[in-house]
Protein backbone atom coordinates (compact mmCIF):
# COMPACT_ATOMS: atom_id res chain seq x y z
CA UNK A 1 0.00 0.00 0.00
CA UNK A 2 1.59 3.37 -1.03
CA UNK A 3 -0.42 5.64 0.94
CA UNK A 4 0.19 5.20 5.09
CA UNK A 5 -2.87 7.36 5.94
CA UNK A 6 -3.27 8.70 10.10
CA UNK A 7 -6.12 11.03 10.86
CA UNK A 8 -5.14 12.66 14.42
CA UNK A 9 -7.09 15.26 14.26
CA UNK A 10 -10.41 15.71 15.66
CA UNK A 11 -11.87 19.01 14.42
CA UNK A 12 -13.80 17.41 11.40
CA UNK A 13 -15.10 14.17 10.77
CA UNK A 14 -14.04 12.67 7.39
CA UNK A 15 -15.63 9.74 5.97
CA UNK A 16 -14.36 7.01 4.36
CA UNK A 17 -15.08 7.98 1.23
CA UNK A 18 -13.20 11.38 1.41
CA UNK A 19 -10.14 9.46 3.33
CA UNK A 20 -10.00 7.04 0.01
CA UNK A 21 -10.49 9.95 -2.44
CA UNK A 22 -7.03 11.24 -0.50
CA UNK A 23 -5.41 8.35 -0.66
CA UNK A 24 -6.70 7.30 -4.32
CA UNK A 25 -4.96 10.43 -5.59
CA UNK A 26 -1.50 9.59 -3.64
CA UNK A 27 -1.10 6.77 -4.98
CA UNK A 28 -2.06 7.55 -8.19
CA UNK A 29 0.00 10.52 -8.40
CA UNK A 30 3.24 7.56 -6.82
CA UNK A 31 1.86 5.61 -10.11
CA UNK A 32 1.94 8.16 -12.20
CA UNK A 33 5.56 9.14 -11.57
CA UNK A 34 6.23 4.90 -11.98
CA UNK A 35 7.33 5.81 -8.26
CA UNK A 36 4.42 3.03 -7.12
CA UNK A 37 6.60 0.84 -5.27
CA UNK A 38 7.50 3.77 -3.19
CA UNK A 39 5.05 4.90 0.01
CA UNK A 40 4.04 8.17 1.26
CA UNK A 41 2.83 9.05 4.71
CA UNK A 42 -0.04 11.17 5.19
CA UNK A 43 -0.94 12.72 8.60
CA UNK A 44 -4.10 14.56 8.70
CA UNK A 45 -3.87 17.19 11.95
CA UNK A 46 -5.47 20.27 12.87
CA UNK A 47 -4.25 23.76 13.05
CA UNK A 48 -2.30 24.05 16.24
CA UNK A 49 -0.26 20.55 15.33
CA UNK A 50 0.51 22.46 11.84
CA UNK A 51 0.89 25.63 13.32
CA UNK A 52 3.89 24.03 15.73
CA UNK A 53 5.38 22.21 12.60
CA UNK A 54 5.76 25.12 10.67
CA UNK A 55 7.67 27.30 13.68
CA UNK A 56 9.73 24.19 14.47
CA UNK A 57 10.64 23.62 10.49
CA UNK A 58 10.07 27.18 9.01
CA UNK A 59 9.87 29.62 11.69
CA UNK A 60 7.01 30.53 10.83
CA UNK A 61 4.65 30.60 13.82
CA UNK A 62 1.22 30.55 11.79
CA UNK A 63 -0.55 27.57 10.62
CA UNK A 64 -0.69 26.54 7.10
CA UNK A 65 -1.98 23.89 4.94
CA UNK A 66 0.60 21.52 3.87
CA UNK A 67 4.15 20.48 4.73
CA UNK A 68 6.18 18.33 3.30
CA UNK A 69 9.20 16.60 4.58
CA UNK A 70 11.47 14.70 2.22
CA UNK A 71 13.21 11.39 3.41
CA UNK A 72 16.02 12.64 0.56
CA UNK A 73 17.24 15.68 -0.72
CA UNK A 74 15.23 17.04 -3.34
CA UNK A 75 18.29 16.56 -6.19
CA UNK A 76 18.53 13.15 -5.39
CA UNK A 77 16.59 10.99 -7.42
CA UNK A 78 14.88 8.50 -4.72
CA UNK A 79 15.67 5.01 -5.29
CA UNK A 80 13.33 2.41 -5.09
CA UNK A 81 13.95 -1.04 -3.27
CA UNK A 82 14.02 -4.41 -5.15
CA UNK A 83 10.23 -6.29 -5.06
CA UNK A 84 11.51 -8.50 -2.39
CA UNK A 85 12.35 -5.43 -0.46
CA UNK A 86 9.92 -3.42 1.62
CA UNK A 87 8.76 -0.11 -0.26
CA UNK A 88 10.91 3.17 0.11
CA UNK A 89 9.05 5.69 2.16
CA UNK A 90 9.18 8.90 -0.10
CA UNK A 91 8.49 11.20 2.66
CA UNK A 92 5.55 12.59 5.11
CA UNK A 93 2.74 14.76 4.19
CA UNK A 94 1.13 17.24 6.81
CA UNK A 95 -2.42 18.43 6.03
CA UNK A 96 -4.17 20.66 8.20
CA UNK A 97 -7.91 19.86 7.65
CA UNK A 98 -9.08 22.92 9.40
CA UNK A 99 -7.27 24.69 7.08
CA UNK A 100 -8.46 22.45 4.68
CA UNK A 101 -12.21 23.38 5.41
CA UNK A 102 -11.41 26.95 5.10
CA UNK A 103 -10.05 27.16 1.85
CA UNK A 104 -12.59 24.79 0.59
CA UNK A 105 -15.30 27.42 1.74
CA UNK A 106 -13.08 30.62 0.33
CA UNK A 107 -12.80 29.04 -2.57
CA UNK A 108 -16.11 27.64 -3.11
CA UNK A 109 -15.30 24.62 -3.99
CA UNK A 110 -15.72 21.15 -1.89
CA UNK A 111 -13.63 19.99 1.12
CA UNK A 112 -12.86 16.83 -1.01
CA UNK A 113 -11.32 18.46 -3.57
CA UNK A 114 -9.17 20.78 -1.25
CA UNK A 115 -8.19 17.80 0.50
CA UNK A 116 -6.79 16.16 -2.77
CA UNK A 117 -5.37 19.15 -4.16
CA UNK A 118 -2.81 19.55 -1.13
CA UNK A 119 -2.12 15.90 -0.78
CA UNK A 120 -1.02 15.95 -4.46
CA UNK A 121 1.13 19.77 -4.07
CA UNK A 122 2.33 17.78 -0.85
CA UNK A 123 3.49 14.79 -3.01
CA UNK A 124 4.71 17.38 -6.11
CA UNK A 125 7.26 19.01 -3.23
CA UNK A 126 8.49 15.06 -2.20
CA UNK A 127 9.06 14.20 -5.48
CA UNK A 128 11.00 17.19 -6.11
CA UNK A 129 9.03 19.74 -7.64
CA UNK A 130 8.95 23.76 -6.18
CA UNK A 131 7.10 26.90 -6.98
CA UNK A 132 10.32 28.71 -6.11
CA UNK A 133 10.48 30.69 -9.45
CA UNK A 134 7.49 31.00 -11.95
CA UNK A 135 8.80 28.69 -14.36
CA UNK A 136 8.97 26.13 -11.67
CA UNK A 137 5.29 26.92 -10.05
CA UNK A 138 4.13 26.42 -13.77
CA UNK A 139 5.67 23.56 -14.24
CA UNK A 140 4.44 22.41 -10.99
CA UNK A 141 0.90 23.66 -11.56
CA UNK A 142 0.82 21.33 -14.67
CA UNK A 143 1.52 18.15 -12.89
CA UNK A 144 -0.83 18.74 -10.49
CA UNK A 145 -3.76 19.42 -12.65
CA UNK A 146 -2.74 16.17 -14.07
CA UNK A 147 -3.31 14.22 -11.01
CA UNK A 148 -6.51 16.18 -9.96
CA UNK A 149 -7.87 16.00 -13.53
CA UNK A 150 -7.82 12.31 -13.18
CA UNK A 151 -10.41 12.44 -10.08
CA UNK A 152 -12.52 15.28 -12.00
CA UNK A 153 -11.43 17.57 -9.63
CA UNK A 154 -9.55 20.51 -11.83
CA UNK A 155 -9.63 23.94 -11.84
CA UNK A 156 -11.05 23.99 -15.57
Amino acid sequence: MPTLLNNIQSQQELTEAQLALVTAVLDFGLASFDRSEAEVSLVLVDNDYIQELNLEYRGVDQPTDVLSFALEEADEAPELHSEEELPKLLGDIYISVERAREQAESYGHSLERELAYLATHGLLHLLGYDHQTSETKQVMRQAEERIMQEFMLSRT
